[in-house]
């Protein structure tokens, strides 16, 4: 008697067997397109879990990079693969969402415009030629450096000429390098109290044609692979005690090493009443096209500014692109 099951697997066999080599890529394809979903869903979740922020911090790329992906699929006719992908860009756009398109505010009419160049200048970076011209083309009215470098510091008063104001933070000794954060301003600066709890940074108030505005320049600790765990999260908790104590506009900006949308960047937007800047195209890395990059290097304002453009600055030697976003005052 012939073993019923035996034949059954048979079968099964025989049809895999016939499956072609293009049936065999459809599904390959398919189960390779159920990732950006995956990573779409836990992007949306809200779970602050450290592994999960690691990957949210990847949205925006993956966007570009499924989009990308269906567009040759769907070419090359491989329609059902083509249908994953069409699904997992739908998810990516909602959890991108909210850092690609932040509000920008509603401008007063006739009011002012205060232009911000910020940027993270990598500690190693000593071509001081390119940081002066990055900053000549941008033409601003503030700058917030991040991550001077000894020859960059050394260089300061070439690099920051026609910027008489300048507030810089103490030495930042890191295992890779010492460096400092600095603000500088075409206006009157006042220092700030220096934090405390381990957040690097520097403030002051800067006297604008806008009124008196803070402007604060922070660089919080990477999430992965962690100088300490928690750093993140203690170093944000820091910056919010700053940011209570402030009265008045307020624009925070610098390498948060997360985007917006993710565990830090919300912490930010809710603990500090703050409003991001959009975070496309990408500033790190600054070696992939900007596209494919993410933007750890945020701006946030109060919302009693509103902000006018934000675009990316002329390459300045680092790993990081610089941000040119221009504010002014907002009608509430």
């Amino acid at each position: 008697m012939t073993n019923r099951v035996h034949l059954e697997r048979q079968g099964l066999l025989d049809r895999l067997r016939d499956v072609s080599l293009r049936g065999w890529l459809e599904l390959g394809f398919q189960l390779a397109l159920t990732g950006p979903l995956v990573l779409a869903v836990l992007a949306m979740s809200g779970v602050g879990h450290r592994s999960i922020d690691i990957l949210a911090q990847f949205t925006v790329p993956a966007m570009v990079a499924t989009a990308g992906a269906t567009v040759a699929l769907f070419l090359l006719r491989f329609r059902g693969a083509a249908g994953f992908g069409l699904a997992g860009c739908g998810a990516l756009i909602i959890a991108c969402y909210p850092q690609l398109a932040p509000p920008f505010g509603r401008a007063e009419a006739g009011a002012p415009i205060l232009r911000l160049y910020s940027a993270n200048l990598f500690y190693l970076n000593n071509d001081t030629t390119a940081i002066r011209a990055s900053i000549d083309a941008a033409a601003p009215d503030i700058i917030v450096l991040i991550e001077l470098g000894q020859e960059t510091t050394a260089n300061i008063d070439r690099i920051l000429k026609g910027y008489p104001h300048r507030i810089a933070s103490m030495r930042l000794d890191q295992t890779r390098g010492p460096s400092r954060s600095l603000i500088a301003s075409r206006y009157p600066l006042v220092p700030l109290t220096d934090p405390q709890d381990g957040l690097h940074s520097v403030a002051a108030i800067a006297d604008t044609p806008l009124g008196c505005v803070n402007i604060v320049g922070v660089h919080l600790t990477r999430p992965w692979p962690y100088q300490f765990q928690w750093g993140q999260i203690s170093q944000t908790m820091a910056l919010t005690d700053i940011r209570r104590g402030l009265t008045g506009p307020v624009i925070v900006a610098g390498d948060f090493n997360s985007v917006s949308s993710a565990r830090i960047g919300r912490q930010v937007q809710q603990e500090m009443g703050l409003l991001p800047a959009p975070g496309f195209p990408g500033t790190w890395p600054a070696a992939l096209p900007s596209p494919l990059g993410i933007t750890i290097d945020q701006v946030y304002r109060s919302p009693d500014l509103a902000l006018v453009s934000r675009k990316l600055g002329r390459p300045n030697g680092s790993d990081h692109r610089p941000v040119i976003t221009e504010l002014t005052r907002a009608v509430r």
